[in-house]
């Protein structure tokens, strides 16, 4: 039995080196297609920001009442009321508002909200906004990153 193993061991080991011999002299092949060697890009319409709001902050639902539509959360709520600003002041396409799942910072009140732009070069700080009363102080700060 122990020869049998010791057999069977030696041949997978062949079996393995011989398959590693030939993965390394073909060329990297996914689906029978070439890799590409490059991810083209564009550039967005939202030069100057994204915005980006928490789904998961204040997930409990708002006090106000829509008799036609279901109720929504404080992070949709501040997120609409985003996006209905900066369509009424021209600004929507240079900013884009989006929704994103958890970010990681879980406030214990208030909503994480963090705005991107070209210049911030990774470092763009992660807000905690109050969805009421914070509104106009966060727009004005989205403005600041006008382009």
């Amino acid at each position: 039995m122990k020869k049998l193993i010791q057999r069977i061991k030696r041949l997978l080991q062949r079996i393995f080196k011989k398959f590693a011999s030939n993965s390394q002299q073909r060329s990297p092949l996914i689906n029978s297609r070439p890799l590409e060697t490059s991810i083209s890009s564009v550039s967005p319409r939202w030069e100057s920001g994204l915005v980006l709001v928490c789904s998961q902050c204040a997930n409990e639902r708002s006090n106000s009442f829509h008799p036609t539509s279901k109720s929504s959360t404080a992070s949709e709520n501040l997120e609409n009321w985003l996006k209905s600003r900066l369509k009424f002041e021209g600004l929507w396409g240079e900013f884009r508002v989006v929704s994103t799942s958890c970010l990681g910072v879980c406030p214990k009140s208030g909503i994480t909200v963090v705005i991107v732009s070209n210049g911030s070069s990774g470092n763009s700080p992660c807000l905690i906004v109050n969805p009421r009363s914070d509104r106009e102080l966060l727009y004005s700060r989205i403005k600041q990153n006008k382009g």
